[in-house]
């Protein structure tokens, strides 16, 4: 969590792609996997992130079981940078953007003035995911069960029907690889060309691997990338690559 605080203060652009930054083609639109986690399709004027998990340590407190209650503004000062950075006209969020279905409810008022001054001016669509299927209350922007939009379909959880032109999250998909002697697991944007699966953009989100039996069926192996979230950058790997 501590390096993409920092990143967010320091990252700058070049020609309206992230220093660091990977640009790549999805279905056939262009699309920027930024070191922070977020996906902007400057054709589109979009920006796209997944799985926030806002509120979690307060999901988790109602529970009994006690987290640092700062996850929430950690992950919208991230979001704030990404959103300065390429000031969109559009966000998508795609799902899971609480932690349960309480979360945007009880969300306390100085957090719900910060989410509403980043939606100013711009089209906010909130994806339902299966931790929040009820939409958002009181928070600016639209709620929905899929989008489609630029000849790309949003939607929380992959779809093992058709993954042509695809954008989902859900599975927060992670990959390892050998750095320096030594084994490092990051979270990925993984895209094979027709269909991309999100990042989990949360401070606490958790991660599976690219090899997990719950990502079988989705991706073309031979054309698989796993674009990693570094330190100052984003690192592509192909699939084969990969450690097991």
């Amino acid at each position: 969590m501590m390096h993409r605080l920092g990143l967010a203060a320091r990252i700058t652009l070049t020609n309206g792609v992230a220093v660091g930054g990977e640009e790549i083609l999805v279905h056939g639109v262009a699309a920027v996997c930024d070191p922070l986690g977020g996906l902007y399709l400057p054709e589109l004027g979009m920006l796209v992130v997944s799985d926030l998990h806002l509120e979690k340590g307060a999901a988790f407190a109602r529970r009994g079981m006690m987290l640092p209650p700062y996850d929430t503004i950690a992950t919208l000062n991230i979001l704030a940078a990404v959103i300065g950075r390429y000031d969109p006209k559009v966000v998508v969020s795609l799902g899971d953007n609480f932690h349960d279905r309480r979360g945007s409810e009880h969300l306390p008022a100085d957090l719900r003035a910060l989410i509403s001054g980043m939606a100013r001016g711009r089209d906010w669509i909130w994806i339902n995911g299966n931790h929040d299927p009820d939409g958002t209350v009181d928070l600016p922007g639209t709620a929905t069960d899929e989008l489609i939009y630029g000849g790309l379909v949003f939607r929380h959880e992959p779809s093992l029907i058709s993954g042509k032109g695809e954008i989902a999250g859900h599975l927060h998909p992670s990959a390892t690889v050998r750095r320096r002697e030594k084994s490092v697991r990051r979270p990925c944007f993984a895209c094979d060309g027709d269909r991309l699966v999100m990042p989990a953009f949360g401070v606490l989100a958790g991660g599976l691997d690219l090899r997990h039996r719950a990502m079988q069926g989705l991706f073309n192996h031979d054309a698989l990338v796993a674009h990693l979230l570094g330190r100052d950058r984003i690192y592509s790997v192909r699939y084969g690559n990969l450690l097991g």
